[in-house]
């Protein structure tokens, strides 16, 4: 067995495993090449040297007078040649040779052994790696598959790394040998081993190289309150400070941009913006919209985390950004909704803070506040605008307008209108808005009223309307003549 002892020696002192998860492995091959060579392993025992310098395996028999089973029963006779003390009914364990078990049984022991190892090897990876998620691991390229590069993150090969086109920055590219900086971004078992699924895309690359290059950020004087990025094109970053004298966005930035354009090269080139966070969410809306200059913030509605950013005409395209970049980035970062409105856009809106806190204020009123009369369609909570658009642009922008048009059945005939918007506009209609009719005035409805009960006479001959002045009938010419009835 001196062979398998250094077989043993190697896999603890070379290969780094447990002497546990070694004696595991060994163990389960032997039994699964005992059981291959006799058909039962219960009677199998492993045992090992107390410094691991040698192994053996043994069949423990019972001791019987007539064999039945020669696998786990003995003579008597044949167990007093190994041991002068046995009785009937005792245990002994006799040595087996691995030598003499089948070739298919050897071959099934090291097949057991090398799942065994592998499953030891997925195991102790996953146990040392899985609180590094999200933390830096370098490598280096090994080769690239269908847009997706295999990284070799050392560990004598044992361990893969996997850098998904999705995670990979659409600006960099690698050659054979290359370094890999990139953050762990999640952890998978394959039938081969363990694979370390990478990320140059996640803004932790970011965070982590900026803490690397700035001081203030590696000992806490500097905090990076969020980072949001699109990965390849613009990072935004939010940091702040509890010392005054220190301004944060000076110290990430660096003399004349010198610390910052160490992280820009890291990155290759994508451009960062770092900002002042502050707590009073106007102003930082304001901050993460630069580097557009913003004239004013206006907060529409608190609770659902929408807010107005007004800026001049030749300030809008920055503030927007390529395809809306920079003010997407700045809705990710403040994580409120801002729409983008010029000087131009907002004439004649009421954004004055009595109007845009009026709903705020309500809450706090033990009076319920009176109801704004509301007339158009366009005004009620709910509708959005290219509903109310279609019905304008087809002669409905009044409610009632809306409401005759609904019981006529023309509303549902508008093209561009479905039916479930339809029903909507029209149930918000019913569940918001009290419809008063106009009080009809008194002494205009007494004449009415007077007229409609007058006696009307008519034409004997052909029905045409006459009066009680006319002596002949104005369309056919017949003489007639009224008189009074005699009660």
């Amino acid at each position: 067995m001196s062979e398998m002892a250094e077989a043993i020696r190697a896999l603890i002192d070379e290969k780094g495993y447990s002497v546990e998860s070694v004696k595991q492995t060994i163990e389960s091959a032997l039994k699964a090449a005992y059981k291959r060579t006799y058909g039962n392993s219960d009677n199998a025992i492993v045992k090992f040297a107390d410094d691991m310098s040698d192994v053996a395996i043994y069949s423990r028999k019972t001791v019987v007078d007539g064999v039945y089973d020669p696998v786990t029963e003995i003579e008597l006779e044949e167990a007093k040649e190994l041991s002068d003390d046995v009785e009937l009914g005792d245990e002994i364990d006799i040595l087996e040779d691995p030598k003499s078990f089948d070739r298919s049984a050897v071959s099934t022991g090291k097949q057991t052994a090398h799942q065994g190892l592998n499953e030891t090897i997925k195991t102790s990876l996953y146990n040392q790696y899985k609180d590094k998620i999200g933390e830096l691991i370098n490598g280096y390229y090994m080769r690239e598959r269908n847009g997706n590069i295999f990284v070799d993150l050392g560990n004598a090969g044992r361990i893969e790394g996997f850098l998904p086109v999705k995670y990979q920055s659409p600006r960099e590219t690698y050659e054979q040998g290359d370094r890999i900086k990139a953050i762990i971004a999640d952890l998978k078992t394959t039938k081969t081993g363990l694979q370390i699924i990478l990320s140059r895309s996640d803004p932790r690359l970011v965070e982590i190289t900026m803490e690397m290059e700035i001081p203030e950020i590696a000992d806490g004087t500097v905090k990076i309150e969020k980072c949001v990025r699109d990965a390849g094109y613009r990072t935004k970053m939010a940091v702040s400070t509890a010392r005054e004298e220190i301004d944060p966005v000076g110290a990430c930035v660096g003399a004349k941009g010198v610390r910052i354009q160490n992280v820009i090269r890291e990155i290759l080139g994508e451009k960062i913006d770092v900002l002042r966070y502050d707590p009073n969410p106007a102003e930082f809306i304001k901050n993460a919209l630069s580097p557009a200059q913003v004239q004013r913030v206006v907060i529409l509605d608190e609770e659902k985390r929408q807010a107005l950013a007004i800026v001049e005409d030749s300030q809008f395209s920055l503030a927007i950004g390529k395809q809306g970049q920079n003010v997407r980035l700045a809705n990710r970062l403040c994580d409120w909704s801002i729409d983008v409105k010029t000087e131009a856009d907002c004439a004649g809106m009421d954004l004055s803070e009595k109007a845009t806190t009026k709903a705020a204020l309500n809450l706090f009123n033990d009076e319920p506040a009176e109801q704004e009369e509301v007339s158009t369609v366009a005004n009620l909570d709910g509708v959005t605008e290219r509903v109310a658009e279609i019905l304008k642009s087809n002669g409905i922008e009044d409610i009632i307008q809306f409401i005759e048009a609904y019981n006529n059945g023309s509303v549902q005939k508008i093209e561009g209108l479905t039916e479930e918007e339809v029903e909507a506009v029209y149930n918000i209609i019913k569940e918001t808005v009290d419809i008063v009719e106009e009080e009809a005035d008194e002494s205009a409805e007494e004449p009415a009223e007077e007229e409609s009960t007058e006696e009307k006479y008519y034409c004997p001959d052909c029905g045409a309307e006459i009066t009680l002045d006319m002596t002949h009938c104005p369309k056919c010419g017949v003489e007639f003549e009224f008189t009074e009835d005699e009660e």
